[in-house]
């Protein structure tokens, strides 16, 4: 709703009179709504790639042993910012500086934070008993990502 009413405020020109000015609301609100859907959808579509990236992080070490449900389950519990960084990382690439850029954020404050998060993941596949791949696997290469 509030959403509605700042495009209204931004577009206060083009409100209609009267009872055409509700209609106009509506239709405002509907196109809202289907960009908020739109963007859930491509937000769920992004998880479900994030998952599978993950599964191939994990699931080419044959010793691992890794549920990859489970992981995948763990890794939607994180926090919102936890999930943004590591994603960025695993994901997208994307190393230190850029994610500080992406995020406008120094790159000392995404190190920290990017620490913070590695280390609650790990602390959550330990509780839950998954057995990860080697270190060399879930950090990225020198050069790569630092």
């Amino acid at each position: 709703m509030a959403e509605t009413f700042a495009v209204a405020w931004r577009r206060i020109g083009e409100v209609p009179e009267g009872e055409q000015a509700t209609l106009w609301l509506y239709g405002v609100a509907r196109k809202v709504l289907a960009n908020h859907y739109r963007g859930e959808v491509r937000r769920q579509a992004l998880s479900v790639e994030l998952d599978a990236e993950m599964a191939d992080l994990y699931g080419t070490a044959p010793d691992s042993g890794v549920e990859l449900t489970a992981i995948a389950q763990i890794f939607r519990t994180l926090p919102d910012a936890d999930r943004e960084l590591l994603s960025l990382v695993a994901w997208e690439g994307l190393d230190r500086r850029q994610i500080a850029t992406v995020l406008g954020l120094s790159r000392n404050a995404v190190r920290v934070r990017l620490h913070r998060a590695r280390r609650r993941f790990a602390r959550a596949l330990a509780e839950a008993d998954v057995r990860f791949a080697p270190e060399s696997r879930l950090n990225p290469t020198e050069g790569r990502f630092s």
